[in-house]
């Protein structure tokens, strides 16, 4: 639901605030006020396109911003903002953080419907007839759409895994001889997994096994061996030792000194050990310089990385095995895609049976609406025709539309050939009341969507729209006062001339309410457009 919209530097509108009831908002004013404006606003919210000719004559940028609230139990609410600059550029922020237009429109445009006389056109499109017949029918349609669209999904995996098998099945020539090269010259040294790592490791400690066990050995004798480290320390210790009965700060030193010292043994012993566990083995040290060649050969040819070496042998291996075994292989595939088909039909059937049974009833209800709005004895019919099997989408297995015709005695035809713009207007709105909450839409907005309407069906179409506004929040740019006093909020739109004009957003209540349905009535405000307002107004208080 919309909450409140603030609009700035848009067209000619500078600054202008807008905040629409939960229920029926209408927006009335002369013809060239500027109410336009304000549904560009929306668009720009919904994430439509942004054009640097929306940004108002003088102005840097335009600028949009909207609350939403998208649950019940949301009360802080969503906010969203869109700059268009004067060069075209857009910007988008959704609760203070950068955004994209695709992230806009995926949030808001699901939730708000523009239902001007030009987005009346979506209609025609078959494929949002059967969007309205699946919304509206609820679970029985909606599960058997979820299970035809997994069984078609399996239908064409299966489908995809059996060319694969057949393609790999008449592999010849040189990607075969590839593969048993690939197999052959990596089983031939049959590196482990992590194997070269620990080569890393081992080898350069055998390479320089006679250096290291030196090393070690030098270094313990220079802690321990005659005129070592030890043999200072010690000499240092006894006779801190002996002059700590004069001053015991010296028995102190020599405390930590003899800890020192006990350090250095534990260390000449851990080097004599070192010393003694490495073993200089040239075959031993022959064999892993083998070992670590061959793989590094691996590695230049079937690398960069030992991943790469794996892969590329699974890879061939299961080549290989699909060219072995491969009759059996596209046997049991090819079990596996009639299963999936046979699967795939009886959920089709599912499919079409219950639209075919829901359907119609979608259009008796829709009919019933169009009754109210003086469309006569129009009808919608619905038609579906089967599709051979290549022609099946995830929309369903059939060609499925609604039909109009304005009379019982023609025939049904698409509405795209035979409705006026006036009619699709009305048939949409008959659509809307009897899909309700089911479309998922929050907010509906109507631009003029009763123009060249009066008399009976106007006040049918008033009445139409305050019914749909129980379900949805109805914004609706109308002339037509019948609509316009059932508003639960009443917005007047005028133009100030000045050198640049200045479109205002104004809300009228009262006086100015009674003043504004009397212009509309008879275009100006005599005392008996006035009094007409008012009985007008007062019928629906009464009501």
């Amino acid at each position: 639901m919309v909450d409140e919209i603030e609009v700035r530097d848009l067209a000619l509108i500078r600054n202008a605030s807008f905040a629409p009831a939960e229920g029926l908002t209408v927006l009335t004013g002369e013809t060239g006020a500027g109410k336009t404006a304000l549904l560009s606003a929306f668009k720009l919210l919904v994430g439509e396109r942004a054009e640097a000719s929306q940004v108002r004559e003088g102005s840097d940028a335009a600028l949009v911003t909207g609350r939403f609230f998208f649950d019940a139990r949301d009360t802080e609410g969503t906010c969203v903002e869109r700059r268009v600059a004067s060069d075209g550029r857009s910007r988008v922020r959704i609760d203070g953080s950068i955004s994209s237009v695709r992230e806009l429109a995926s949030l808001v445009g699901p939730r708000v419907d523009l239902c001007g006389q030009h987005e009346h056109q979506r209609l025609l499109d078959p494929a949002s007839h059967v969007e309205m017949v699946d919304a509206w029918s609820g679970a029985s349609v909606q599960n058997a759409v979820r299970a035809y669209r997994d069984a078609l999904a399996q239908a064409r995996a299966a489908a995809a895994e059996l060319d694969r098998i057949e393609r790999a099945a008449s592999t010849q020539g040189a990607r075969l001889e590839d593969a048993r090269f690939t197999c052959e010259r990596i089983d031939e040294v049959d590196p482990k997994e992590g194997e070269l790592e620990e080569l890393e490791e081992l080898l350069p400690r055998a390479e320089h096994a006679e250096a290291l066990a030196g090393t070690a050995h030098e270094a313990a004798e220079a802690l321990s061996g005659e005129g070592g480290a030890l043999d200072g320390l010690n000499a240092a210790i006894a006779e801190l030792s002996r002059m700590g009965s004069v001053d015991t700060k010296l028995s102190e030193y020599a405390d930590q000194l003899a800890g020192a010292a006990i350090t250095i043994e534990d260390a000449v012993s851990d080097l004599h050990r070192y010393r003694n566990g490495v073993d200089f083995d040239p075959a031993e040290l022959g064999r892993l310089q083998e070992r670590y060649g061959a793989i590094k050969g691996l590695l230049r040819r079937f690398g960069p990385r030992m991943e790469d070496v794996f892969a590329k042998r699974d890879e061939a291996r299961e080549l290989l095995a699909l060219v072995d075994d491969s009759e059996a292989r596209v046997r049991r595939a090819r079990q596996e895609v009639d299963e999936a088909e046979r699967n795939l039909a009886a959920c089709a059937r599912t499919l079409s049976k219950r639209r075919n049974e829901a359907a119609p009833r979608f259009c008796r209800e829709v009919v019933k609406q169009m009754a109210r709005l003086e469309m006569g004895r129009a009808e919608l019919v619905w038609e579906s025709r089967p599709l051979p099997r290549e022609r099946w989408t995830e929309a369903g297995p059939a060609s499925c539309e609604l039909l109009y015709r304005s009379g019982a005695g023609l025939t049904p035809r698409p509405l795209r050939r035979i409705a006026s713009g006036g009619e699709l207007s009305r048939v949409m709105l008959a659509c809307k009341v009897v899909l309700g909450e089911a479309d998922g839409v929050d907010t509906l907005v109507f631009d003029e969507v009763d123009a060249g309407v009066g008399g009976a069906v106007a006040r049918s179409l008033a009445q139409v729209l305050a019914d749909l506004s129980r379900t949805h929040q109805v914004v609706v740019v109308t002339h037509v006062a019948q609509v316009a006093v059932l508003a639960d909020r009443h917005y007047v739109v005028r133009k100030q001339d000045a050198d640049v004009p200045e479109t205002q957003l104004v809300e009228v209540t009262g006086d100015e309410r009674v003043r504004e349905i009397a212009r509309m009535l008879s275009g100006d405000a005599s005392e008996a457009s006035l009094a007409h307002a008012r009985q007008m107004l007062g019928e629906v208080d009464e009501a």
